[in-house]
């Protein structure tokens, strides 16, 4: 029996859970682990200057300790398949929540500079995980009629979560009087807001108990019947268990395990697709989107906004993200890939040529003149929204979908990859950066708005309706 007629006789296309809310609650669980990546990524924001006065640390330094995390994704992202494959996709999310929330306690405790790093790999670690097993679980879960909207509870959950994170940080802040080291329970305001992580970070470790276990696991390990179960709870017992049962273990048997010696060929090592993968990952991050939620506040602080204030346009950054986002799940099947890739470059561009050109002007009384003040405030809300409305989903949609089946993991893999390092060069070099010459890096990240845009006109073609089997 083929597989088209396995799926045929089980009815998985057309099952339909009995209780939807239960199912949007599990993947609203599993999601959660998007939630922290987002809290995690920002949150640093509102500790930035404060770690650089409390160790008087030079910008590259502070630069390292604030993108030392990213290592520890890459780690995590990197082992987290293997880990679920073994132990399972619920065991893999509770080591995560343990692990971040160990994070966030010794960042909000730490005894020096390097044990505040070490706490940061570790917490990076757990992120990493997470980014990989939240969106794999709820694909091994959802019921396919809805798995599309369903798989984009990841995506913004991550928005989501830096938003959150900025309108905490902005509230302890205030408390503090608007000083980032002002006392607050007997610490200084950047380490309760570390802490605080510890919340978000125990609720997805509560939640991962309350979820069940992947039915494609549970399979691979012999648990059949504990499958079935699950099955049944998730797609409603419409369909035929035992041949639904059935055709997951033929799709897991006929699967290629593809391996890293599958992408090499042509005459740049990777296969030309691989390339545009790895293209499509650095253009994402090379266009600095990660300095307005990591150096946001340090940032406006640089031209003269008043710390307070630098918070909350923070977190009126973090908003216009989360409607970019929804923009993009909205139009993302309607427009197509490649429209909405060129249409966030060019409003990229104009975003950050405005912004390069307000920091060319000299401070006036440590303050950027009102016009160019305004025009910078302006203009970089204009440049996260266009990234979020386009490359900020996008990407991930694109990776998802052009490579062929044979390589698809480890070409997903491999650009997922170049996407952490690419970040971290960003992270790594924006505060030394920001001290040579803040107008000329901003030209930098227009520059790489700006050739993304034959890029994607070139070597990017439309993966909008077309079958993962058509990709070549």
């Amino acid at each position: 029996m083929t597989s088209t007629e396995q799926a045929s006789k089980s009815g998985a296309q057309a099952a339909h859970p009995d209780h939807l809310g239960h199912v949007i609650f599990i993947a609203a669980a599993a999601a959660m682990g998007g939630f922290l990546f987002g809290y995690d990524s920002s949150v640093i924001n509102g500790a930035v200057e404060a770690i650089r006065g409390r160790y008087d640390i030079g910008s590259a330094a502070l630069a390292q300790v604030i993108a030392i995390a990213l290592i520890g994704c890459a780690i995590g992202a990197a082992t987290a398949g293997r880990i679920a494959d073994r132990i399972g996709r619920i065991r893999c999310m509770q080591i995560s929540a343990v692990l971040f929330t160990i994070s966030a306690v010794g960042s909000a405790l730490p005894f020096a500079l390097y044990d505040l790093a070490f706490w940061r790999i570790v917490g990076g670690f757990a992120i990493g995980m997470a980014s990989v097993i939240g969106p794999a679980y709820i694909a091994e879960v959802a019921p396919p009629a809805y798995r599309g909207r369903l798989g984009s509870f990841q995506q913004a959950a991550i928005v989501i979560g830096i938003a959150v994170s900025q309108l905490v940080n902005w509230g302890l802040l205030n408390a503090a009087g608007g000083d980032q080291r002002g006392k607050l329970m007997g610490l200084e305001a950047w380490q309760v807001m570390l802490g605080v992580m510890v919340i978000p970070a125990v609720l997805y470790g509560l939640l991962s108990f309350a979820i069940p276990e992947s039915p494609r696991f549970l399979i691979s390990v012999g648990k059949h019947e504990r499958a079935r179960e699950i099955l049944e709870e998730v797609e409603g017992d419409r369909i035929d268990l035992d041949a639904r049962v059935t055709e997951i273990e033929n799709a897991m048997k006929s699967e290629h395990k593809s391996t890293f010696k599958d992408l090499l060929g042509g005459s740049f090592f990777f296969k030309p697709i691989v390339w545009v993968g790895i293209g499509l990952s650095v253009f994402q991050q090379f266009v600095g989107i990660n300095v307005a939620f990591y150096y946001s506040s340090t940032l406006w602080q640089s031209v003269g906004v008043d710390p307070t204030d630098s918070f909350l346009y923070s977190f009126t950054t973090s908003i216009i993200n989360i409607v970019g986002t929804v923009i993009a799940m909205i139009f993302v099947d309607r427009v197509g890939r490649r429209p909405l890739a060129l249409i966030g470059s060019v409003g990229m561009v104009i975003g950050l040529a405005l912004e390069a050109w307000a920091f060319s002007f000299d401070l006036v009384d440590g303050k950027l003149p009102a016009a160019q003040g305004w025009t910078a405030l302006i203009a970089a809300h204009v440049f996260v929204l266009f990234f979020a409305l386009s490359w900020g989903v996008v990407v991930w949609v694109f990776l998802g979908e052009m490579f062929p089946n044979r390589i698809r993991a480890a070409a997903l893999g491999v650009a997922a990859s170049a996407q952490w390092i690419a970040n971290w060069a960003i992270t790594a070099s924006f505060p030394s950066l920001a001290d040579w010459n803040l107008s000329a890096t901003y030209v930098i990240y227009t520059v790489f708005a700006a050739l993304s845009i034959p890029f994607v006109l070139k070597y990017v073609k439309e993966t909008k309706g077309k079958a993962l089997e058509e990709m070549g």
